[in-house]
């Protein structure tokens, strides 16, 4: 029953189009720059909203909703699905690398000022961005390689079936290692080991204001938006953390006891439950930045009102006149 219910949840057709809707309202206001964030920041923002927008369409739309629904469709050829797997890996190792990548930006902004003025910079984010997305491509392409038809009817290949050699051969065992290290878990340490670091450093620059201030009840408005500025940062490293944890642990337990991923028909055991939350909360990790920029970012909140409002000021103004 519970196997049933997250399988509902991720294919429901109105949670699908809220997360479409929410990603592209969050694109339309970070690319109006008028959320009183730096160009190098909105930047990587609005990329990482980006694809996260495109993760929604491969991973959900087509690779979920569209093999299931529209079952023979174009989708459901061996070419159809192959395609589809590879562009969910690309756009999914897009989206967790740009947030690396925001997380490192930040890290230098907030801890290494001699190094901020050259690296913090509209170019710099832009080549990171675009060599990011090159890179991503790249490493998934071999995935195109891995599958074959599981029938072919009327000359035409069907679905997509893993081929033995994936499981057996020592290059795509070590590839196979190979792209679960570099997604997530090198992700993971990097988020992990920048946020501890620029915690610290927050810690250590507000004992020595403090220090120099001489007085601890002083509001020291500099550290107030420094303190605002790292909310949005903390917010969307630790979120991916929480939402990609499952998933690790998963990938951990199938290569610990062995057991292999589930393939049967029983949407009660355990092991499928466990397997589709773990996708579950890695899809909701691409859905969820629009509502992390609403807590953290007043600006962010005046544009989003501002934009819903934007209907009924029109309306108004027409009876008016």
């Amino acid at each position: 029953m519970i196997g049933d219910m997250i399988k509902t949840y991720i294919l429901q057709g109105p949670t699908v189009w809220m997360q479409l809707k929410s990603n592209l309202v969050a694109i339309i206001i970070l690319s109006r720059g008028c959320c009183g964030l730096s160009r190098c920041v909105t930047y990587y923002l609005l990329v990482i909203g980006v694809f996260d927008f495109l993760v929604i369409i491969t991973s959900v739309i087509l690779n979920r909703i569209g093999r299931i629904y529209l079952r023979y469709s174009a989708l459901s050829t061996t070419l159809g699905c192959t395609l589809s797997a590879v562009l969910v890996r690309c756009t999914r190792d897009s989206s967790v690398w740009l947030t690396v990548a925001f997380t490192i930006d930040r890290f230098v902004a907030i801890c290494c000022q001699n190094l901020k003025t050259r690296y913090c910079t509209e170019q710099i984010a832009l080549l990171v961005i675009g060599t990011i997305c090159v890179l991503s491509c790249i490493k998934n392409i071999p995935f195109y390689f891995i599958y074959q038809p599981l029938y072919i009817q009327d000359k035409v290949p069907w679905f997509c079936d893993v081929k033995v050699s994936f499981y057996t051969l020592p290059v795509w065992k070590a590839y196979h290692w190979l792209d679960h290290i570099l997604t997530p878990f090198l992700p993971f340490l990097f988020i992990l080991l920048l946020n501890a670091l620029t915690v610290r450093h927050i810690f250590v620059a507000s004992r020595a204001r403090k220090r120099l201030q001489g007085a601890l009840s002083h509001k020291d408005s500099e550290m107030a938006n420094r303190n605002k500025s790292i909310v949005l940062l903390f917010t969307i490293s630790l979120s991916f953390l929480f939402l990609w944890v499952t998933y690790v642990g998963q990938f951990l337990y199938v290569r610990v006891t062995g057991v292999g991923y589930f393939t049967g028909l029983n949407f009660n055991d355990p092991l499928y439950i466990f397997q589709e939350m773990a996708n579950m909360l890695q899809l909701l990790s691409s859905c969820n930045n629009v509502f992390i920029y609403a807590i953290s970012q007043i600006r962010f909140r005046e544009e989003l009102k501002n934009m819903l409002m934007c209907p009924f000021t029109m309306i108004t103004a027409c009876i008016k006149q």
